[in-house]
C-alpha cells in the first residue's frame, strides 16, 4: 500500500486563505478608485464638446458667451449616467462649466474653468469650485 499525501493540510489551506484575504484588502480599494477615476474621465471627455464650443465662440466674437445656447453647449443630463446636473456661468474673461457627479463612487462637483487670453481660452479642471476628492480625479486634474 502507498501511504502518499492525500490532500492539503489544514495549515496549508489557512495560509492560502490568509494570502487571498491580504490581496483582497489591498486590491479592492485600488480597484474602486480606478473605476471612479475612469467614470470621471468619461465626464471629462463629454465636457470637451462644451469646452470647444466656448473656445470657438470666444475666438470668433472676442468675448465669452452669455448663455449655453450661444456656445452651443448641451446641458441635457441624459447624455451621461454619471452626471446629475450641469451648470454654466461666465464673466468677462472666464467661463465655468460644473458637472455634479453621480454613480461614480465619488461625490461632488467637477468644475472646468476656461480663462481667456490673447491665445484663446486656457482650460483648468481642478479649481476651487471642484469638490471631488483629489484621489478620484484623473492625473492631469490633480494639484
Amino acid at each position: 500500500m502507498n501511504n502518499g499525501q492525500q490532500g492539503f493540510t489544514l495549515i496549508e489551506l489557512m495560509i492560502v486563505v490568509a494570502i487571498l484575504g491580504f490581496l483582497i484588502t489591498i486590491a479592492l480599494p485600488a480597484y474602486q478608485s480606478y473605476t471612479a477615476r475612469s467614470k470621471i474621465s468619461e465626464v471629462l471627455v463629454m465636457a470637451d464638446s462644451a469646452k470647444n464650443g466656448i473656445s470657438d465662440y470666444y475666438m470668433s466674437s472676442g468675448h465669452m458667451p452669455a448663455s449655453t445656447a450661444q456656445a452651443n453647449i448641451n446641458t441635457d443630463i441624459a447624455q451621461s449616467q454619471y452626471i446629475s446636473a450641469i451648470a454654466f456661468s461666465t464673466t468677462a474673461t472666464t467661463a465655468t462649466i460644473s458637472y455634479t457627479l453621480q454613480n461614480t463612487g465619488a461625490t461632488g462637483d467637477l468644475a472646468l474653468v476656461g480663462t481667456a487670453n490673447s491665445n484663446g481660452v486656457q482650460w483648468s479642471c481642478n479649481t476651487a469650485a471642484t469638490t471631488v476628492d483629489n484621489k478620484y480625479l484623473p492625473q492631469n486634474c490633480r494639484h
